[in-house]
């Protein structure tokens, strides 16, 4: 089918936002390409500029950008290397996962946010960051404000404990690695685990990479799992497990061979946050702000005590099972 003006328009804009979140994201690393994307995406959509022919387009083709970033993420894990860490590590990544989204929700209809909106905060903020909530937007009922809302949420709290973690783990006394530890199995984004697991060395940052990445592997199950239910829930003839998550794990089998060559290894990690990056760009151009600030206060509640939950359950779960 013939491109028409309006998907040509569509596909230069989400392009030009990849693009200035790519810039931006260097000069402001800790934030990522992912949460500068989302922003510029609210913005661009809070202006005439984008018809509403454009804002379909561009809705069409974030879908696409969305699924093949997903699938291409998951060449960044191995799982000879996750396994490494030992059956005591996995198993405090693993309950700590299943206590902060599960416990998130529970706090979602506490504070009465919407729940759509409480899903999506308990997938960034239980598992990897934006990935994740991309990953689940396209399996769960929500308001295109809920995804702006929850990357906000994870990126403004993300900050917040790659400052905190650092003190908190010189005031605990923790060695090098159980910082590390710590950072990758509590803090949301990668960048963000990084910089607080910094102050500890080098050997730190290497450790709680490997734990983050430990958490990415839950992702395809946890989303797999949501949708499932969703799909009990409304009743659709959708995909029991979306296709996107099968080549996600084919991703992660050829991944774990040892066969891809670092130089494509390092290519495919630039095209999945490039790819995510459109997407997220995409949904931030559907956004309506006023419905935005509107629940607002709710949510940034419901982060706060997610954030809380993840932080006491990752140190928990740690001191227990290592």
């Amino acid at each position: 089918m013939e491109l028409t003006a309006a998907k040509t328009s569509g596909l230069a804009i989400t392009g030009l936002g990849v693009a200035a979140a790519y810039a931006l994201s260097s000069v402001w690393p800790v934030a990522g390409a992912l949460t500068v994307a989302v922003v510029l995406g609210v913005a661009v959509g809070s202006t005439p500029v984008l018809t509403d022919e454009h804002r379909r387009a561009v809705a069409q083709l974030t879908k696409r950008l969305l699924r093949a970033g997903v699938v291409v993420l998951g060449l960044q894990l191995a799982v000879p290397t996750v396994l490494a860490l030992g059956p005591g590590t996995l198993a405090a990544v693993v309950l700590t996962v299943a206590v902060t989204f599960l416990g998130t929700l529970g706090l979602g209809r506490l504070v009465r946010v919407p729940r759509g909106l409480a899903l999506l905060v308990a997938t960034g903020f239980s598992i990897c960051g934006a990935s994740a909530i991309a990953a689940m937007e396209g399996v769960v009922e929500r308001d295109d404000e809920d995804v702006a809302t929850a990357v906000a949420l994870v990126t403004c709290y993300g900050s917040f404990t790659l400052a905190a973690l650092p003190l908190l783990a010189h005031a605990l006394g923790l060695d090098a690695a159980r910082t590390g530890s710590w950072a990758g199995i509590s803090v949301h984004e990668v960048a963000q685990v990084v910089a607080a697991a910094g102050p500890a060395g080098a050997a730190a940052v290497g450790i709680a990479v490997v734990v983050k990445l430990s958490r990415v592997v839950l992702l395809a199950p946890v989303v797999a799992l949501v949708g499932a239910a969703e799909r009990g829930r409304r009743d659709t003839h959708a995909p029991l497990v979306p296709l996107f998550l099968l080549g996600f794990l084919a991703m992660v089998a050829v991944r774990s061979t040892g066969l891809v060559p670092p130089f494509a290894l390092d290519i495919a990690k630039t095209a999945s946050t490039l790819l995510l990056a459109g997407a997220l760009f995409g949904l931030g151009c559907a956004v309506r702000l006023g419905t935005l600030r509107r629940g607002g206060g709710r949510a940034l509640l419901l982060g706060l005590l997610s954030t809380l939950l993840v932080l006491a359950t990752g140190f928990g779960t740690l001191a227990a099972f290592t």
